[in-house]
């Protein structure tokens, strides 16, 4: 089975995937349904149907004929569907904040922040520049000069999306985006750790294409677990996203490799942020907080190990637990200010106090927070932990929670041989004054992305990529690359002048292989004595077959 419920969760898969998706999942009668709880205080909020794999390939079918007519529309038609989406969130953006925070246990700054303003700016950046780059795109048709060549990118079909519970919204729509805008229709696994606000998200896509004139069925979003998660790979999506673990992920191949599907595949983090002996400590401190604390540390982009150069290792910890010790954690929804909401998956607060647990026996020192929170939601409070060494497990298994694990290091070489030590390589973050350092120890970072003197900030920049290397997957979202992912690439060759005369290959004569090896000797050449001797072995063996 198939399943991204465990988002970036580091656990084996068989915990992961199946185990906490059965606390879920209960059947009624014929009928699995997903009971679905409020995280922050335990509430049910009532139970949803989880899709069976007919369904899925229903699903898809009707996705596949929607998309015939869709891909038929211009650029600028596709630009109006997405102003009317990008209206719809404008004009409902705290309605589909309260229905994130319900489901996901996250405050509505985060998700105002983190989810609502992502998706209005990739909207933006679509509309703006997304036609420009899927224009055909002439190239070089070499030494044919009497040919024309060029790249164009019609749409592949239905691209299927398997994402994780973490960011609710702006993981469906993050992928739905340029996926639409090139042509396809997109059927979404959601995961059943979030699947209340599914109704409520699919209502906002049904309401936008039927007031553009354009089917609902071009973008849909299903519940369930692994089984439906399989079903969407093998029901024959033209390729799939995926955005989860790196146990799932691995999942996700061998089921695609069945029937050749390609994938992107987005997978967790352990991401490092670099503080060098020269860095503004204050502007360090706030982003190694807000990369921890965010979405309660719920992110593959959080900053999970935060190597500090020793000269400033003492001044830099006072500045983050003094940041820490102000921060407010509570439910999100029960009226007063708080900085961080509780954990979606209530298996994740065991993972992260494991985690936490380990590195305390192993020397490590928590400065604030560090034990779960009793009650019923599921919080685990923001956390301080110093010196952490390469020794605990924390600082190679992702923790994907609301932790700052900071590790002193002695200077540069090392940072860059810790920051470099795990399969993982989303992205990284360097903070120094000198841009000269910085830029010299980005081009040394291996990770998908390095922003200097801030955290994670390359994600509002969708000109930019988005994705990682080794464990953190393959394959890249966002920008230019984004899009075009989302289409077939495809070479076309024609005449450039109407010349129809036939290239005679066949019959053949005893000089075709002498005259043909002369003529790429000819042209490949180097050095002009090289080129006069392979002009005069051509000329004479032309004359030879002309006698």
């Amino acid at each position: 089975m198939i399943s991204a419920n465990d988002g970036d969760d580091p656990r084996p898969l068989a915990s992961a995937a199946m185990s906490d998706a059965t606390v879920k999942l209960r059947p009624r009668g014929e009928r699995a349904m997903i009971a679905c709880h409020d995280p922050a205080t335990g509430a049910h909020l009532g139970d949803v149907p989880e899709a069976t794999p007919e369904e899925v390939r229903d699903a898809i079918a009707r996705a596949r004929a929607a998309q015939h007519d869709w891909a038929l529309t211009s650029f600028a038609e596709r630009r109006r569907v997405l102003r009317r989406l990008l209206e719809y969130i404008l004009d409902h953006d705290e309605a589909l904040c309260e229905a994130i925070c319900q489901d996901a246990g996250k405050t509505m700054h985060n998700a105002m922040l983190g989810e609502i303003w992502p998706i209005c700016e990739k909207l933006r950046w679509t509309i703006a520049e997304g036609e420009r780059h899927l224009l055909p795109e002439p190239v070089s048709s070499g030494l044919l000069k009497h040919k024309r060549a060029r790249i164009e990118f019609p749409p592949l079909g239905v691209i299927g999306v398997i994402c994780p519970w973490n960011f609710p919204l702006q993981n469906i729509l993050g992928p739905t985006i340029p996926a639409l805008f090139a042509g396809n229709a997109v059927v979404v696994k959601v995961s059943e750790w979030v699947a209340w606000s599914t109704a409520r998200f699919q209502e906002m896509l049904r309401q936008v294409f039927t007031d553009c004139g354009h089917s609902p069925q071009l973008v849909q979003l299903i519940n369930g677990g692994g089984e439906a998660g399989a079903a969407l790979v093998a029901g024959g999506v033209d390729k799939l996203i995926f955005t989860g673990s790196v146990a799932n992920g691995r999942k996700v191949i061998a089921e695609s490799a069945r029937s050749l599907t390609p994938v992107v595949l987005e997978l967790g983090g352990k991401d490092p942020m670099i503080v060098c002996d020269d860095a503004a400590l204050d502007q360090a401190a706030h982003a190694a907080v807000s990369g921890a604390f965010i979405a309660s540390g719920q992110m593959c982009l959080a900053a999970e190990r935060v190597l500090v150069n020793d000269a400033v290792y003492e001044p830099f910890i006072e500045r983050v637990v003094a940041i820490a010790a102000e921060v407010k954690q509570g439910p999100p929804l029960a009226g007063a200010w708080v900085d961080v909401g509780a954990m979606t998956m209530p298996r994740q607060v065991e993972i992260v106090a494991a985690l936490v647990d380990d590195a305390i026996a192993h020397g490590a020192r928590a400065l604030c927070g560090g034990k779960p929170v009793p009650g019923d939601g599921s919080f685990f409070p923001p956390t301080v932990l110093v010196d952490v060494t390469p020794e605990m497990r924390i600082f190679h298994e992702e923790t994907f929670g609301p932790v700052v694990a900071v590790t002193r290091v002695s200077d540069d070489d090392e940072a860059l041989r810790l920051a470099n030590g795990t399969g993982f390589g989303l992205s990284s973050t360097v903070f120094t004054r000198s841009a000269e350092r910085g830029r010299e120890l980005a081009g040394q970072l291996r990770a998908g992305s390095t922003v200097i003197n801030d955290w994670a900030l390359m994600y509002m920049v969708n000109g930019l990529p988005f994705g990682g290397v080794g464990d953190s997957g393959f394959g890249r979202l966002n920008g230019r690359e984004g899009l075009r992912a989302c289409t077939n690439i495809k070479a076309v060759l024609e005449d450039r002048l109407p010349v129809h005369r036939p290239v005679k290959l066949f019959p053949g004569a005893p000089g075709d292989y002498a005259s043909t090896r002369e003529a790429i000797q000819l042209l490949y050449r180097r050095g002009l004595s090289g080129r006069l001797s392979a002009l005069g072995q051509l000329a004479r063996g032309l004359w030879r077959r002309r006698r």
